[in-house]
């Protein structure tokens, strides 16, 4: 692999870089940043690709993430590629976030007050996971609920945004190349000039 490592990380060491960057949270953020602008697409199909998988990872369908980030990609018209990184959304440090405010929205929508919810509506617990889906609906419900509200503004939000700097990054990096190029065509007339 092309600039791979030459000792693989250990477990401890993966899990702690998928915690805390190495580095910094920005750092990783201009990473995913310039992996998004130099995506060979269209800035809608780039945009709508982050979107959706943005708004995926604010489903309560953990490990489904992707598929569905993809599948919705594909339907509007999105980049998979994108999607994929969109989903970047989600991850341990957002999910409670998250998954808090979907179930307090989705409980906002279906007329519930989030704060009077039952205990083993909000908890989950190995006998609510395995008793039935119908005991797991309670709180599922108001999670996907929520989570498609927050995730249609979110998606949203980072489509105008992606669009918007897709398209100056794209317009830069086309009057760069044609400055280089138009460089190179003045080089080649002065050394025809001097011969």
């Amino acid at each position: 692999m092309l600039f791979g490592r030459r000792t693989r990380p250990r477990w401890m060491e993966r899990m702690r870089t998928a915690l805390w960057p190495r580095r910094s949270f920005g750092r990783s953020f201009a990473y995913y940043k310039h992996r998004v602008m130099r995506l060979e697409a269209s800035p809608h199909a780039i945009a709508a690709g982050v979107a959706a998988g943005a708004f995926a990872s604010c489903t309560p369908l953990v490990g489904f993430h992707f598929i569905l980030s993809f599948v919705l990609a594909w339907m509007i018209g999105g980049s998979m590629i994108a999607a994929a990184i969109g989903t970047a959304v989600g991850n341990p440090l957002t999910f409670p976030l998250i998954w808090v405010s979907s179930f307090q929205v989705g409980e906002l929508i279906l007329g519930r007050d989030p704060a009077s919810a039952s205990p083993h509506e909000v908890h989950l617990s190995i006998d609510l996971i395995t008793t039935s889906i119908a005991t797991f609906w309670p709180t599922l419900k108001p999670m996907l609920l929520g989570g498609v509200v927050i995730g249609s503004v979110l998606g949203t939000v980072l489509y105008l945004l992606v669009r918007s700097a897709v398209i100056v990054s794209q317009n830069m990096r086309a009057e760069r190349l044609a400055r280089h190029a138009q460089a190179a065509r003045e080089r080649a007339v002065d050394d025809k000039m001097d011969a």
